[in-house]
């Protein structure tokens, strides 16, 4: 049988009101009559109102089936679908996912196409259909859709026939490459011949290679790295919090302190990976609890961890910290936890970091050090002057056991006591022409540390210089930039407690952002509670399927509804379509 084009469609990009906002979408497409030119971007008269997820050369023009119209008019019991209802561009008679191959190429009236990606769904499906499982329901019914790339542009039109020109040498479906991410099984053997696939979209074969040298790595199965680097952390040594013993205090400057922590019984901890950090609970003096998370700057091999405070003007735990922490104490903490961690390899690595930034970094290079590393070592750290510079003996004594590691210390406003005569010291702050004397590497991996800013402006700057942006990685412990596509006109503003009266259920703690809510049955999710809160979130789905949401379950126990396609790794939590069972203390 020979497929054909039944309806193009096509479309610009709308507001249209969605809780309390607007969203910006150009899923609303509609059936046009006559030719129309389609471009190496898209077609003519059509536009995409989220490029970061859906458009460019790798999605130029959506396909779906009628055969899956029928699919959906029978499940949901719709009689009103019309043709562009899925967003798609080309509705056709023919071409099912679970036949058509990524790299098969197709002729339709002047232009010729590839199949470039199974289609990524979003919530804006939903709106548009007014169902909001969506997009769960196309991976699970395994119906995606997929996308095509223009190889040759040229008029098309309703009504003519699709030619099939040429099948890859590899032939693996559309059905088979979304199952592949997306659901819970990623056998070795499909994800090695898929990417294979040279047609295969970019960013598909990233997701896939990550979930390969998962695979490859023996690492433990339960997250989906393909989706998210969420989940490349080992599941926490322990559930919830537990009390350690304060063992040492030790002040590093006058604003940053240091803590020494055991285990109650004398065993040793579990050993954490360099980079990660600790969440600690405590209850301060006016009675409240509060949650705050430090990063482990010790040795990690030591069988016991350092946590280093800065006081922090306002900053209700560090103050508390400063003014009574004391050998003997206890407080709760969290098991370590993280993905802002060493890679393993031997390609060079350059640590930067700014005021109490460098506690990561620092772990990071005593890992270095304890694996005896040969790797290329750039140390690099700015502060206002030697007596706001943390850790700067204990750095330097850890360097001189790295050949050829290399050191800048940049001083902003450096005292009279400040020796600048050091070749290792500079007046100034650590910006992007700074790294780039440095003549780093472009395969160098660079970890950012510091203030929001720093890290944006460094990352932007290393970017320029050619280092992959996949080697940039950055670790804040303020809230995580939302993500939230296509959004626009929600309040903003700093998190805060729900308008109206509070919820009588359980207490969800936001770590991040330091706020506490109670829980209330008229939220469907715990993502809904934190917009609420206006506590910054990430999503794209909001059911489960992209893991977009997926973040750290620091204590507390959800049940989900409805039940994500794919579990997220051990230790977190995919807040869209989760519900607190008891009170619960989540990274964000």
């Amino acid at each position: 049988m020979v497929a054909r084009l039944v309806a193009l469609n096509v479309g610009l990009p709308i507001d249209v009101p969605w809780h309390g906002a607007s969203v910006h979408t150009g899923i609303w497409k509609r059936p046009v009559d006559g030719r129309r030119l389609v471009r190496r971007l898209n077609i003519e008269g059509d536009g995409q109102g989220d490029l970061a997820g859906h458009g460019g050369v790798h999605r130029a023009v959506l396909v779906y089936q009628v055969d899956s119209y029928r699919h959906w008019a029978e499940h949901l019991g719709r009689a009103d679908l019309t043709y562009g209802q899925f967003g798609e561009n080309f509705t056709v008679d023919g071409l099912p996912d679970d036949e058509v191959c990524i790299g098969d190429r197709y002729r339709i009236g002047e232009a010729v196409f590839e199949v470039s990606q199974p289609r990524v769904t979003c919530y804006r499906l939903g709106i548009r259909m007014d169902e909001p499982q969506m997009a769960a329901l196309l991976v699970s019914h395994r119906r995606p859709g997929f996308y095509l790339r223009v190889l040759t542009e040229g008029y098309v039109e309703a009504g003519e026939e699709v030619i099939k020109v040429s099948s890859p040498s590899e032939s693996v479906t559309v059905a088979e490459i979304d199952a592949l991410l997306y659901l819970h099984e990623h056998p070795r053997e499909q994800l090695a011949r898929a990417l294979r696939v040279d047609a295969l979209s970019p960013g598909w074969k990233a997701s896939l290679r990550a979930l390969l040298e998962q695979a490859d790595g023996g690492e433990a199965k339960g997250g989906n790295v393909g989706l998210t680097t969420a989940a490349s952390s080992p599941p926490p040594a322990w559930p919830g919090f537990r009390p350690l013993t304060i063992a040492a205090v030790h002040h590093e400057t006058s604003s940053v302190m240091s803590l020494r922590l055991v285990a109650a019984d004398g065993t040793a901890l579990p050993t954490p990976r360099p980079g990660q950090y600790l969440t600690v609970r405590l209850v301060v003096d006016s009675g409240a609890t509060v949650v705050r998370s430090y990063s482990l700057s010790g040795p990690p091999s030591a069988g016991d961890y350092r946590i280093s405070v800065k006081r922090e003007v306002g900053g209700i735990a560090s103050r508390h910290l400063h003014a009574t922490a004391a050998p003997g104490q206890t407080i709760e903490a969290a098991a370590p936890r993280g993905t802002f961690t060493l890679a393993p390899g031997a390609a060079p690595v350059a640590l930067v970091s700014a005021g109490v930034g460098v506690t990561p970094v620092l772990a990071m290079l005593y890992g270095l050090v304890a694996e005896g590393s040969t790797r290329p070592v750039w140390w690099v750290h700015g502060a206002r002057n030697g007596s706001e510079h943390p850790f700067a003996a204990e750095a330097r004594g850890l360097l001189d056991q790295l050949p050829g590691a290399r050191s800048l210390i940049c001083y902003s406003s450096p005292s009279a006591d400040d020796r600048l005569d050091d070749p290792d010291v500079r007046v100034g702050h650590v910006t992007g022409d700074v790294i780039a004397r440095l003549g780093l590497p472009t395969d160098a991996h660079v970890y950012l540390c510091g203030p929001a800013r720093f890290m944006a402006d460094l990352t932007a700057a290393l970017s320029e210089f050619g280092v992959d942006i996949d080697h940039l990685h950055t670790e804040s412990f303020g809230t995580l930039a939302a993500i939230t596509p296509g959004v626009v006109g929600a309040p903003d503003g700093p998190p805060r407690l729900p308008e109206g009266p509070p919820g009588t259920g359980p207490a969800v703690t936001f770590a991040r952002s330091g706020l506490t809510a109670r829980w209330d049955d008229h939220y469907g999710a715990i993502l809904e509670l934190a917009e609420a809160c206006r506590v910054p979130v990430r999503w794209s789905c909001r059911t489960g399927v992209c893991h977009t949401c997926e973040t750290g379950l620091v204590s507390g126990q959800v049940e989900y509804e409805p039940e994500p396609i794919d579990a997220p790794a051990a230790g977190n939590v995919l807040v869209c379509c989760a519900r607190p069972t008891g009170d619960l203390v989540v990274d964000l």
